[in-house]
């Protein structure tokens, strides 16, 4: 039986996604923590939907948007919240990945407080 998990981070900086894991589960998450695009894409073959995903977009393997992609077309995943959290800061970028199918797009640096609150409301609406 697979893994059950709250949020799925997708983060290939590993200060950043120490510092999300621990947001996260400091909040009462269960987080699973994919290190880069290859990962990510392993997790979702593999794990339950969870409640919300957080990604990167600049990662290898596979890059954010590739990984929305696969998400909003996998049919048990396809409503799943998405957050796009990115060094990306241009307008062409968050359009590009509100278009592909991220419901929110924050960039960093990021507040802490900020971020959490915008995906506790994220997954208070999808519940």
């Amino acid at each position: 039986m697979s893994e059950e998990y709250d949020v799925l981070v997708a983060e290939d900086d590993d200060q950043i996604s120490y510092l999300l894991n621990f947001m996260l589960t400091r909040e009462g998450f269960k987080v699973k923590v994919a290190n880069d695009g290859q990962e990510a894409m392993d997790a979702i073959a593999e794990i339950k939907m969870p409640r919300l995903v957080l990604l990167d977009i600049m990662m290898p393997f596979y890059d954010g948007y590739q990984l929305v992609d696969h998400i909003r077309n996998k049919t048990d995943w396809k409503d799943v919240p998405i957050v796009m959290l990115t060094a990306k800061s241009q307008e062409k970028d968050i359009i590009k990945a509100l278009e592909a199918g991220a419901n929110d797009y924050v960039v960093k640096p990021f507040q802490p407080g900020e971020l959490v609150t915008r995906l506790k409301t994220l997954m208070r609406r999808a519940a």
